[in-house]
């Protein structure tokens, strides 16, 4: 079991790489940015609200101009919030504090908030290629997709595919890795996934 030295030396060393790959690429990916023990956690908070039937239909747009068009998205999702008070769900709030606060101090972006959201794709399911920022609000500074998957396969499909300006590039959603990019700058969608695709989706803020 690692102490809090180790693991304080592990964050930061995962979260420079998230941030170095970010510079270099436009896409910050970083392998195993969530602890297995607390990935599993989240996985099995998100099965227990499917099963639930807690899980809402995924709009576009903001709460003014929010639609349900399933032709774009047919993801399931639910918000996390930390009036839940929720073991699993308050310690993913803390390593986004720690995230944010590395983020703010080395590379001075003035983030003041987050929201996350649990999301689910069901098997056919996929989102077509947009931009996280809306049109009339741009407090949306940076997104972060964390996944849930255990052993992902290529003919699973669901891969998130981000658009550069030339190409285009495929990430596949392994348990416990992190894709962190500007909200305004890249589009990207999720292709269709042929078995259920678990993750955690947010976006970091400027109120």
């Amino acid at each position: 079991m690692p102490n809090s030295a180790s693991q304080s030396f592990l964050l930061k060393d995962s979260f420079n790489t998230l941030v170095d790959s970010f510079i270099d690429n436009k896409v910050g990916v970083a392998e195993n940015f969530l602890p297995a023990m607390l990935a599993g956690n989240l996985k099995e908070n998100l099965i227990k609200l499917y099963n639930e039937k807690q899980l809402q239909q995924a709009g576009t747009g903001n709460d003014t101009t929010v639609v349900h068009n399933k032709l774009m998205r047919s993801d399931i999702i639910y918000w996390l919030d930390r009036k839940h008070n929720n073991q699993y769900e308050n310690e993913f709030f803390e390593l986004m504090d720690n995230f944010v606060s590395f983020l703010n101090s080395t590379c001075y972006t003035g983030i003041t908030g987050y929201e996350f959201h649990y999301t689910m794709y069901e098997p056919g399911s996929f989102y077509k290629k947009h931009l996280d920022q809306f049109r009339n609000n741009d407090s949306r500074q940076y997104s972060m997709i964390l996944y849930l998957n255990d052993n992902w396969q290529d003919e699973d499909g669901g891969k998130l595919r981000i658009h550069h300006s030339d190409s285009f590039q495929d990430i596949s959603p392994e348990n416990g890795k992190i894709v962190f990019f500007k909200s305004n700058e890249l589009p990207h969608e999720v292709m269709i996934t042929n078995k259920p695709r678990l993750s955690i989706t947010g976006w970091l803020k400027i109120h």
